[in-house]
């Protein structure tokens, strides 16, 4: 198969039967696409297809020359692993040439979070704007705290999802798996009144839940200004995406005696190894208990 027959044909599968997101295709493009470059400067191969184990050790050592994170390495080798494997699959490849490749080793990148009496204080004492933008901003906030959606999931949320009856929410994860997250009653409640005043200051209801002037989801940036905006009121870690949002939820949960298969549904992991990270600050917590609590602590 011809070597950008094969790039597309694999890039085709990820996104229609594998169902990708818009932008992990573009990241494995991408990734195929500068090995491409490296292979046919300075490989023995001139494709991708037909590169061996020295092709991608060389091409790691000069991504690590280059400054590029041991994270970054290991997901752009994840990235060739998929196209080799499919390859194999279609039999258009003998022998993986990653068998003999061992990826960096990476430290523990455990999750940014903000404690739970800065969210307390976030929702309870901060004061948001009057009127339609304040109670969007307000809503951003509790959703994505209340539910540990992604910000792209958010952005997707149609009123459709919403079912005020049974107090819970459908989303739409990765790969286009919907699951179902229960919420508590006050945050239909904030649904309901962040929509009533849209329609009586006349402003556009879209399809989505968050909309901009002409109907539109409400964009990316928007939604990661208004975050990080609320949260530079009441915590200073360094980050302030919606993620860390997500990651105070699962912590927070976790934190309290929430079961780490009911947190990993919640939070639409595919498997539990992504979830474990938020054990480290239970435990954490254990420990600091532990020692105000016991005797011999």
């Amino acid at each position: 198969m011809e070597q950008q027959a094969a790039i597309q044909h694999f890039l085709s599968y990820i996104q229609h039967e594998k169902r990708y997101s818009i932008h992990t295709l573009e990241s494995y493009k991408n990734d195929l696409l500068q090995f491409q470059v490296f292979v046919s400067a300075h490989g023995t191969a001139a494709e991708v297809s037909t590169a061996n184990h020295l092709d991608i050790r060389n091409w790691m050592v000069s991504l690590m020359q280059d400054g590029i994170s041991p994270r970054s390495i290991n997901r752009k080798v994840s990235t060739l692993k998929s196209f080799y494997k499919f390859l194999l699959r279609k039999g258009e490849l003998r022998k993986n040439p990653l068998a003999k490749v061992q990826t960096p080793k990476m430290s523990k990148r455990l999750p940014v979070f903000v404690e739970q009496p800065g969210m307390d204080k976030l929702l309870s004492q901060i004061e948001f704007p009057e009127g339609v933008e304040g109670k969007q901003d307000k809503l951003i906030i509790e959703l994505l705290y209340g539910t540990g959606m992604r910000r792209s999931e958010l952005i997707g949320l149609k009123h459709t999802d919403i079912d005020s009856y049974q107090s819970q929410i459908k989303v739409l994860g990765k790969g286009n798996k919907e699951r179902i997250i229960p919420v508590h009653s006050s945050l239909i409640q904030s649904i309901q009144r962040f929509i009533s005043a849209k329609k009586e200051a006349g402003a556009e209801i879209g399809l989505t839940l968050f909309c901009n002037e002409a109907g539109k989801p409400i964009s990316a940036a928007r939604v990661y200004n208004t975050v990080k905006k609320y949260l530079n009121l009441i915590t200073t870690v360094n980050k302030k995406s919606p993620h860390v949002l997500r990651h105070s939820f699962a912590t927070h949960l976790m934190n309290n005696g929430a079961d780490i298969n009911a947190v990993k549904e919640l939070l639409g992991h595919s498997s539990l190894a992504a979830t474990q990270v938020y054990t480290h600050n239970t435990i954490d917590r254990l420990k600091e208990i532990y020692k105000q609590a016991h005797p011999k602590g």
